[in-house]
């Protein structure tokens, strides 16, 4: 239910209350986004701030604390419920701090930081609203047939909820249209044998970079490919890139990795680093990742290819960069910039359905390709591969899709 902050916090009993410093930070809007693991409440503050978060019990709710704050006047009206929150209700305390209480239709686990500014916001507060016990659910894999697996691939479309990513002149939001093209990419994956798409997001909200990580990760991801629309202050620039791990980012998570594996359960090429000793763990770690990285630069070099006939190309090779969702030391890794959204030309071919399928048709075909050429051992196209099976007929570059 919709409510407006008069109907939470009377008039009278604002007037009562001990007026606030002239340079009390003002909370401009709430927003709320729902993801199917998690919520998070965004509040665009005027300035910076202080503030503390307690998550009580009987009944469930999170009341957030806001120091020397107000309501902004000409404030939005208080969100609706979404997600996990079933209501938000604000009021303002003798003291002068802000209280915002968030009613939750179950037990959650609560977090929260400040948000310097940007380019696009203020400074906000943000506060990360998850399930109790862990936000990954590992799904079961099917197989087909029973003794032969499928291949996963795990498609991230960038950005999300609070975060749009980059903004065409014409307003075309990254995160609208590689979401638009990663639901169509997973439907081609889909519709080929022997394998499998899955999304780290599926709707408009926003999944932390690490988590994008481990939802490929619980998986088991064969790879995974994170779609983007790249931007840049010359519009004139326009051309398809691909990114992998450079070396640098590689050492860093590595090193991440070797620091906190008593209190990891993850599994590296299923073989657990907490029970190691620090050299044998840096060989398991140093094996796995250069793995990694050669099968990402491979499978790159395909996508690439691909792009290259529906597409300009911006760089002609594969590059290296330090992207935060490349950093899974088992799992082959790629960032496809499919077209820089602040070239006006780019922006309204990437917002044209047909385009969009043609760029998914594209990295699909180089996904297909890489597989063929190097099918992992006991999967299904493997069998495809070597004869085992029928091989299946892939549409063109210059299908819809539809």
């Amino acid at each position: 239910m919709r409510r407006l902050l008069p109907h939470i916090v009377g008039a009278t009993l604002l007037s009562m209350l001990p007026q606030l410093p002239a340079h009390a930070v003002e909370v401009r809007a709430i927003r709320l986004w729902a993801g199917p693991d998690n919520t998070r409440v965004v509040l665009d503050l005027s300035g910076s701030a202080q503030h503390s978060l307690q998550v009580l019990k009987n009944p469930d709710r999170v009341v957030l604390d806001v120091a020397d704050a107000r309501l902004a006047s000409g404030a939005r009206a208080v969100p609706a419920a979404t997600g996990a929150v079933k209501q938000v209700r604000l009021g303002r305390r003798p003291s002068g701090e802000l209280r915002i209480v968030l009613d939750m239709a179950r037990p959650i686990q609560a977090k929260s930081f400040l948000a310097a500014p940007n380019d696009r916001y203020g400074y906000r507060l943000v506060i990360d609203l998850g399930a109790t016990q862990g936000v990954d659910t590992p799904v079961k894999v099917e197989h087909a047939p029973p003794e032969a697996r499928v291949l996963i691939i795990a498609i991230d479309a960038g950005h999300g909820g609070e975060d749009p990513g980059a903004i065409g002149k014409h307003g075309t939001r990254e995160k609208d249209v590689v979401l638009a093209i990663a639901r169509e990419l997973a439907l081609k994956i889909n519709a080929e044998p022997g394998m499998k798409a899955v999304l780290t997001r599926n709707g408009d909200y926003f999944v932390p970079l690490r988590d994008r990580m481990r939802r490929a990760r619980a998986q088991a991801a064969d790879l995974f490919v994170s779609i983007h629309a790249d931007s840049i202050r010359d519009r004139r620039i326009d051309g398809s890139s691909v990114y992998i791990l450079s070396q640098r980012g590689a050492t860093d998570e590595a090193s991440r990795w070797l620091a906190e594996r008593e209190n990891a359960s993850d599994l590296i090429g299923g073989v657990s680093l907490d029970d190691k000793d620090d050299v044998l763990a840096s060989v398991l770690l140093d094996l796995s990742q250069s793995a990694s990285l050669s099968a990402s630069q491979v499978a790159a070099e395909r996508v690439l290819r691909q792009l290259n006939r529906v597409a300009e190309v911006r760089k002609p090779q594969v590059q290296q960069a330090r992207f935060m969702v490349l950093k899974s030391p088992d799992i082959p890794s790629m960032l496809v910039e499919t077209a820089y959204i602040s070239n006006p030309q780019e922006e309204l071919r990437l917002r044209a359905q047909r385009h969009q399928a043609k760029l998914a048709a594209a990295i699909h075909q180089g996904v297909h390709d890489y597989f063929y050429a190097n099918p992992p051992a006991g999967t299904r196209v493997a069998q495809l591969a070597t004869g085992a099976a029928p091989r299946p007929v892939l549409a063109t570059m210059g299908d819809s899709g539809g």
